[in-house]
């Protein structure tokens, strides 16, 4: 089955990966401030909005660190909103809510999700018909496609590579790259997967 790009969030652990039929020549690179979706060297040039973005950041906010994560250009606004202090709810639902789903053939949901160092962690839609955004307490998954409404999900991983890997071989189809977080004591470890 393929649920296009998807996102699982629990209070302790996330991932996100993308799955791609049209873009599948892309990676996850780790940069000073966030974890980054691009195309890789002998990818096609493509002047489509939606193949490169922070897929993950983590920041500092007034009550300590959250990390947002997300399948496109949404997660710099949320993750700045969070900087400001804003809720992470409300940052998930003003964020989404204003850039709106993606405009292109699908009409491609936006989706989204924040664990904070409280071990706190929400997940958020925005599609064509509805915007959604849940505090979760299980590992939850939404994706852009069939599953494009929150849901548990069974997700054991215990480290951030071991997230990042579990979310790239689920046994949905055209798997690309993934993203792994977990909390620590210290804050978030984080993990790329970029199936090498």
């Amino acid at each position: 089955m393929y649920v296009g790009r998807f996102v699982v969030v629990g209070p302790d652990v996330g991932a996100y990966r993308v799955s791609s039929r049209s873009f599948p020549n892309r990676r996850i690179v780790d940069r000073e401030d966030a974890l980054t979706v691009g195309p890789t060297e002998d990818a096609p040039e493509t002047d489509n909005p939606y193949v490169s973005y922070n897929c993950l950041r983590a920041v500092e906010t007034p009550t300590g660190e959250t990390v947002a994560f997300g399948n496109g250009s949404q997660v710099d606004p949320i993750a700045e909103k969070l900087e400001l202090g804003y809720p992470a709810r409300d940052a998930l639902a003003e964020c989404l809510l204003a850039l709106d789903y993606e405009k292109d053939d699908y009409d491609t949901p936006r989706i989204a999700a924040t664990i904070d160092d409280g071990g706190e962690a929400l997940i958020a839609t925005v599609r064509k018909d509805a915007l959604l955004v849940e505090t979760v307490d299980e590992p939850t998954l939404v994706a852009t496609y069939e599953s494009n409404a929150p849901e548990p999900i069974d997700f054991d991983a215990e480290s951030a590579a071991a997230a990042a890997s579990e979310a790239y071989e689920r046994e949905f189809e055209h798997a690309v790259c993934a993203a792994g977080v977990i909390r620590t004591g210290d804050g978030f470890e984080t993990a790329i997967e970029n199936g090498n």
